[in-house]
């Protein structure tokens, strides 16, 4: 196996591949854009294309029109298209493997004959608390406010008039891969947000399904919950096959074939474990984009409950714990538009990566605990937090030390804080060993900076590997390549076909910078109430 970032396919040898259709696509559908790549057979990226997105905020609830998202898939599918057109001379008309992954949770719910009953809930909501208290009692197990089980659950409890009717629900994941091939099926990661896994039968969890079914307001539904569900697949498994419709529906110009197989729909948490190869228990990965999750592939199940903790799974159904927070980058990137207004307004010429990248930069030379200043990047609730909405808020005091490298210091240390608090309790109070902590999306960019104060975070040692940049679609066109290795478990199969002698920069924790971030942690906890005060006097635009 030639290792992707090891060489480059020649122009000759990719035509081939593109050719004769030995290649491998993966789809990803995150929270602001839906990302297309195409790698050869030695995982190494041919083409890519994307297509940017924004969720929308309809009566309370986030969403996205599901127009919207074939919308996106097909022009993330045409610029993929157009790139290997451009680079190769070539049309994309045969593809030997694909896969399509999107953010985790939700709630898509269908009547009998298909139809959308009411508009996609994404994991951006939290008006499921109710429903996540009950069932993590009942289950005496953690369920988040996000997974697609809480939605339903919230959905009996406030009498909504669709779920009687209901006839399926998934995830947008198991949607699109269920528009394009017919059938109702998930990868077992994706699964596991939205009902528990049993990691030994690699299904759903029956002991729990029976406890569902037992609470009196389920029991009057008239339906049974896993005639509901989606089938779980682990990762190679056979998922079906791209049909002549989901073909047109994907490219509308009827240039790509049907027929290529499908690997199981995954959820953003498995592509960025796939795509970090971290999938053997004491890995783990960071993975950091609108929202961020630290994700550690558990050696046994956690012994409480934990409701800072998700419980989910690997690609391949093993145990993994998962300390998810809604907001991270939002907050950030706006206050990055307003320094590059400033840029413009001043007539000066600098690319986005390089605004990024200085001022990412400028955070390594502030204070230790960023000078005394404090940052809420909240832009909607926060479970970890233990806030049901979001308002972003700056704040310091007037003896606090003001300056652009304390001000970006204080907006990374703010984005990382929430996603502390869950992998606290998993590594101080479950005592959790994390062999090596992988550095995954577009805040890596910029080298050392946020390695650095995510070392200095989480205390441990941060690894980012030169396919960090391939992102969540690359990680699922590997899934897609998978398919073909089953001989190997998916570990090894990554060990040795995909991340064998991939380059890559550790940074151990300073401590200095480390004391440093537990000074502001405290100030950022103990000033909590100054977020829940600006929640109640700053009212939500509609």
């Amino acid at each position: 196996m030639t290792n992707p970032n090891e060489s480059k396919p020649t122009p000759q040898g990719a035509a081939q591949a593109i050719r004769e259709g030995r290649t491998r696509l993966g789809i990803e559908l995150g929270s602001t854009r839906i990302k297309a790549v195409l790698i050869d057979e030695d995982c190494r990226t041919l083409a890519s294309g994307d297509y940017g997105w924004e969720n929308q905020l309809v009566d309370g609830l986030w969403t996205y029109p599901l127009e919207e998202v074939w919308r996106g898939l097909q022009a993330a599918y045409a610029a993929l298209a157009e790139d290997v057109r451009s680079r190769y001379g070539l049309g994309l008309t045969r593809i030997g493997a694909m896969g399509f992954s999107a953010m985790m949770h939700g709630y898509l719910a269908f009547d009998r004959s298909g139809e959308l009953l009411v508009p996609f809930r994404t994991w951006r909501n939290t008006n499921t608390g109710q429903a996540h208290e009950r069932l993590s009692e009942l289950f005496r197990f953690n369920i988040p406010e996000r997974w697609s089980i809480a939605h339903l659950y919230q959905a009996i409890l406030d009498d909504e008039p669709h779920v009687p009717r209901l006839g399926f629900f998934t995830t947008l994941a198991g949607y699109v891969h269920w528009k394009l091939t017919g059938r109702k099926v998930i990868g077992i990661g994706d699964a596991s947000g939205m009902f528990p896994i049993d990691s030994t039968t690699r299904q759903f969890d029956q002991a729990m399904l029976d406890a569902f079914r037992g609470l009196p307001e389920v029991a009057a539904q008239p339906w049974d919950i896993a005639d509901l569900l989606p089938e779980p697949l682990v990762a190679g498994q056979d998922a079906g096959s791209l049909s002549a419709e989901g073909a047109k529906l994907l490219d509308p110009t009827g240039a790509l074939q049907p027929g290529s197989p499908l690997a199981p729909p995954e959820g953003d948490a498995g592509t960025g474990m796939v795509a970090t190869n971290a999938v053997r228990p004491r890995t783990g990965n960071v993975s950091a984009g609108t929202s961020i999750f630290a994700m550690v592939v558990l050696e046994r199940r956690l012994v409480a409950l934990h409701p800072e903790v998700d419980p989910v799974t690997t690609p391949a159904g093993d145990p993994a714990g998962m300390s998810h927070a809604n907001n991270f980058t939002s907050d950030l990137n706006a206050w990055v538009k307003v320094f590059s207004d400033f840029a413009q307004a001043s007539g000066l010429s600098m690319s986005e990566g390089d605004l990024y990248a200085t001022l990412f930069r400028s955070a390594l030379e502030g204070d230790a605990d960023a000078g005394g200043l404090v940052n809420y990047c909240f832009y909607s609730g926060e479970f970890l937090a233990g806030l049901e909405q979001g308002r972003p808020v700056f704040a310091r005091g007037p003896e606090s030390r003001m300056s652009l490298s304390n001000f970006m210091r204080a907006q990374l240390f703010s984005a990382f804080s929430p996603v502390k608090i869950g992998m606290d309790v998993m590594t101080k109070q479950e005592g959790v060993q994390v062999d090596s902590l992988v550095g995954h999306g577009g805040v890596f960019a910029t080298p050392k900076v946020a390695q650095k104060i995510l070392a200095a975070a989480f205390d441990a040692p941060i690894k980012v590997m030169a396919t960090a940049a391939e992102g969540g679609a690359w990680g699922m066109a590997v899934l897609a390549d998978y398919l073909g290795h089953r001989d190997q478990s998916l570990a090894d199969y990554l060990d040795s076909r995909v991340f064998a002698g991939v380059a890559s920069t550790t940074e151990e924790p300073d401590p200095q910078d480390v004391k440093g971030f537990e000074a502001f942690f405290d100030r950022w906890r103990q000033g909590l109430p100054i977020e829940r005060a600006a929640i109640g006097a700053i009212p939500l635009q509609s």
